[in-house]
């Protein structure tokens, strides 16, 4: 019985044992390094298109009516269930990957974002009109502007989303990466190497987080008191 609870459930000098071995044998940095590769570059794909979509469908109705249906439709549908058609789509190479994260979390960032511009006070706007300004001039001058707090806020929710679907996106076909490393740890059962990646995981999500929440503080430290 305590065999099988050692096997089953390492200790913690066992699992930090494992992330000697990991680093010193087995090349877990260059792991780390691809499952960040494959986050950020993602997360940026979707951010360039959430980003400037999801402000004008919340300022312009008619964007909102055309796009709304489409991205509340996907919205409800799970990205691992888009994993069969991918890889026909994309092989089994980075693309598949880096869509498939993509999709864990452009949908969510746009309506997000789009709910963060309907947020705008209107105040602001009929000032904007009262002293002359046309769409464009407000759209730049006031909505951007007073968004771009809530637009970090947003992305910060949603790049941990992306680390949620991260090993997901690695079981399937793949070398390399922190996923990649679980798997191969499954199938020898080393459960304290399992550990390890979760931590990693955990602890990488963590400091983006951090990241971001220190850019917004500089950025925009007159919010500071309001946190």
């Amino acid at each position: 019985m305590r065999l099988t609870n050692a096997v089953l459930l390492p200790g913690p000098v066992k699992v930090m044992t494992s992330f000697v071995e990991l680093f010193g044998e087995k090349g877990y940095l260059a792991d780390i390094g691809m499952s960040l590769y494959r986050v950020i570059t993602s997360f940026a794909l979707a951010c360039l298109i959430a980003v400037p979509l999801g402000i004008l469908m919340g300022t312009f109705r008619r964007v909102e009516a055309f796009f709304n249906p489409l991205v509340s439709a996907f919205r409800y549908l799970p990205a691992p269930s888009f994993i069969p058609l991918l890889l026909m789509w994309f092989g089994a190479g980075e693309s598949e990957k880096l869509a498939l994260l993509f999709l864990g979390v452009v949908w969510f960032l746009i309506t997000l974002i789009m709910d963060y511009a309907k947020s705008i006070p209107t105040d602001f706007i009929n000032t904007a009109l009262t002293l002359g300004g046309n769409r464009k001039q407000i759209l730049w001058t006031v909505i951007v502007p007073a968004m771009l707090p809530n637009i970090l806020t947003a992305m910060r929710q949603m790049l941990a989303v992306s680390w949620t679907y991260l090993v997901i996106a690695e079981i399937v076909a793949a070398d390399s990466g922190i996923g990649a490393m679980m798997m191969r740890a499954k199938r020898f059962v080393h459960i304290d190497e399992i550990m390890a990646g979760i931590i990693t995981i955990g602890f990488l999500g963590l400091f983006f987080d951090i990241l971001l929440r220190a850019a917004r503080r500089m950025l925009f430290p007159y919010l500071e008191s309001n946190d």
